[in-house]
């Protein structure tokens, strides 16, 4: 699902009117959290939006609400023009914050954090003849893969001895190991938690090739049939992990800097960066909203506002600046990393990491 909704940023990233900024609704919806929530914001647009654009605006309220009557679950993302017969929209496993935005292009930043935050990951829970892999995606499983094996447990008396009762015995585990390995070198995900008793995870996880051993985050050792024990630490390994991710890339972003090394920070300089392709990862602060201005005619962006643009005197269109630059980072398939470090405010709200000057 990782992957899937990275593919819908990049596709909602690369959508915009030219000719105004009032032309895409995008809506995050919690069905259980509030449920007069859509119709105080549509009457809040409805007040501010004239002539063509309140049509726009009414015709494509009319389209998300026939898509809320289906079957769609509790939490949605809904992106839709009624001018250029666009709708898009994503059903989320957890639960959302009610946003509903009028702009010139969809509005991804919620998305795109749920994508740095919710990463994807493989579960393997095991035994020496059983196994059950778990893709989990945005916190909630996608697919379950079930493996198991007939393997003697107890030696029997006469007839066969313990020497070569234990080879037979050895043997059967090592190929049921094996079968479990080639499962797992099928799942994509760059992460891997291995859980369950005794000794098999030692055995197992030596027989893996270095590019598996490397994407183990954790290995566990719990009870083969508590896994609602098991979901609850992975996820919480998982979120930790994502925690000093978000930590280390700030901190790199200041060795960088102190380096003179390939880092800009602060709006203007990333801005730039960005729309050249330079950014190989870029850092910005989580809940933070800026007052920019874009004139969709050139691309061009600046800070605070400006009615006309200065470079072919078109007007322009008041934006969150920062939203504008995750756009174009989404674009440039550059990575992207949410941060509450209170360093990142002051060094301007946003930085990057650069791929070349």
């Amino acid at each position: 699902m990782t992957d899937d909704l990275k593919k819908f940023i990049r596709e909602l990233s690369e959508i915009y009117d030219p000719d105004s900024n009032e032309t895409y609704v995008s809506l995050y919806y919690n069905k259980k959290a509030d449920n007069k929530f859509i119709n105080r914001r549509i009457e809040a647009c409805k007040s501010i939006l004239k002539k063509d654009n309140l049509k726009n605006f009414i015709e494509t309220i009319k389209i998300i609400r026939d898509v809320l009557k289906g079957n769609i679950g509790n939490n949605v993302a809904i992106f839709a023009s009624y001018k250029y017969n666009f709708l898009r929209y994503i059903s989320l496993p957890m639960k959302i914050n009610n946003l509903l935005i009028v702009d010139s292009s969809p509005y991804i930043r919620p998305l795109a954090r749920l994508h740095d935050e919710w990463e994807s990951f493989t579960l393997l829970l095991l035994s020496s003849n059983y196994a059950k892999i778990f893709s989990v995606s945005l916190g909630k499983v996608d697919d379950i893969k079930s493996l198991s094996a007939d393997i003697m447990n107890k030696h029997k008396k006469g007839g066969m001895s313990q020497m070569r009762f234990n080879r037979l015995r050895k043997g059967s585990i090592n190929k049921f190991l094996s079968e479990v390995v080639k499962a797992l070198q099928k799942k994509t995900d760059k992460q891997i938690i291995i859980a369950g008793p005794g000794n098999a995870k030692k055995q197992f996880y030596d027989m893996l090739s270095k590019e598996l051993k490397d994407k183990i985050v954790d290995i566990i050792d719990i009870n083969i049939n508590d896994e609602k024990e098991l979901f609850k630490k992975s996820i919480h390994i998982i979120s930790e992990k994502e925690e000093n991710k978000s930590y280390y890339a700030v901190q790199n972003l200041k060795d960088e800097i102190l380096k003179d090394g390939l880092v800009v920070y602060g709006i203007k300089d990333t801005i730039q960066a960005t729309k050249n392709g330079q950014v190989e990862l870029l850092i910005i602060e989580k809940d933070r909203k800026l007052l920019g201005w874009i004139c969709e005619n050139c691309q061009l962006i600046g800070e605070g506002i400006k009615k006309t643009c200065p470079n072919c005197g078109k007007k322009t269109s008041t934006i969150d600046i920062l939203e504008e630059i995750l756009e174009f980072a989404e674009r440039t398939d550059a990575k992207i990393e949410f941060t509450d470090d209170k360093e990142i405010a002051s060094l301007g709200h946003i930085g990057a990491i650069l791929r070349f000057r």
